[in-house]
């Protein structure tokens, strides 16, 4: 398993957020996302399996077209294929597990497939 957090710098990932990729490999990846009040995940899919764990912050999450609040210590699971999207209602990040891995965030980043 790749640790890329001390070698890959953060980038947008979209209005008022960053993310950074913790650690990767094939089966899975973590990636951490910061958010500005007001901030947004703009709505999407992927074939990714992904959970959401609410470090800091106040989150307004939509999945498949139901809308929760999710706050610090809260965890969702967003299933393959469910159009989802986020927005930030208090500044805070996210930590984000993908399985398998996103390998358009490693190509974004710049790092290498394996």
């Amino acid at each position: 398993m790749s640790n890329t957090s001390e070698t890959d710098p953060w980038m947008v990932s979209g209005p008022g957020a960053q993310r950074r990729i913790l650690c990767q490999d094939k089966a899975l990846m973590m990636v951490e996302f910061k958010f500005e009040e007001g901030g947004e995940g703009l709505p999407h899919s992927h074939p990714h399996v992904q959970t959401t764990y609410v470090d800091k912050g106040q989150f307004e999450f939509t999945i498949a077209g139901k809308t929760q609040i999710l706050n610090p210590g809260d965890a969702v699971l967003i299933p393959s294929n469910a159009e989802h999207s986020c927005v930030c209602l208090k500044a805070g990040n996210l930590f984000d597990s993908f399985a398998p891995r996103r390998d358009d965030f490693m190509i974004a980043h710049g790092l290498e497939l394996d």
